[in-house]
């Protein structure tokens, strides 16, 4: 179990080890090197998804370790509350960005090992916390430093921590 403890409240991750096992190993060494602390969630799209972990509060971008594999072919959906590793085109480019689904987004789920069917890596899932994400996914947005969808009040990850599950 992972606690997120934002400037909004706090958001409890349930990770699913057995489905994903790289990834959630790849998360809870982000986790336990302390690198989501002071980062925020610099891509907020209501009706999509809330994206962070890779940015700090001046939206300058936080070195990361290598990329790891692509585990979207675990038969996990991008459902609403799941979280899921962001990436660029490269189905095998992610690292620390995630993102967590505020609706179900079953078209980024894994269709084949293709460039364009890879889809993204469900990991985990809120278990508590949804109303802080429902009221992140709902602050107002604009451009900044050429990056669209920032939230206009930064929403800060003030700490990220493992915790025993309850």
């Amino acid at each position: 179990m992972i606690k997120l403890t934002t400037n909004f409240g706090v958001i409890t991750l349930e990770l699913f080890a057995d489905k994903a096992p790289k990834t959630v190993a790849n998360f809870e060494q982000y986790v336990l090197d302390g690198h989501y602390d002071g980062t925020i969630f610099h891509r907020v799209i209501n009706g999509f998804m809330i994206q962070g972990g890779g940015f700090a509060a001046d939206m300058s971008q936080k070195d990361t370790r290598d990329t790891i594999p692509n585990e979207a072919n675990n038969g996990l959906s991008n459902k609403n509350y799941t979280i899921a590793m962001a990436r660029t085109p490269d189905p095998h480019s992610a690292s620390a960005q995630f993102f967590i689904n505020v609706s179900d987004n079953d078209f980024l789920d894994f269709r084949s090992e293709t460039m364009q069917g890879w889809g993204y890596a469900v990991f985990g899932q809120v278990v508590d916390g949804k109303d802080v994400v429902d009221t992140i996914k709902g602050v107002k947005t604009g451009r900044t430093g050429g990056h669209q969808d920032v939230p206009a009040e930064a929403v800060v990850i003030e700490k990220a921590e493992i915790i025993a599950a309850a």
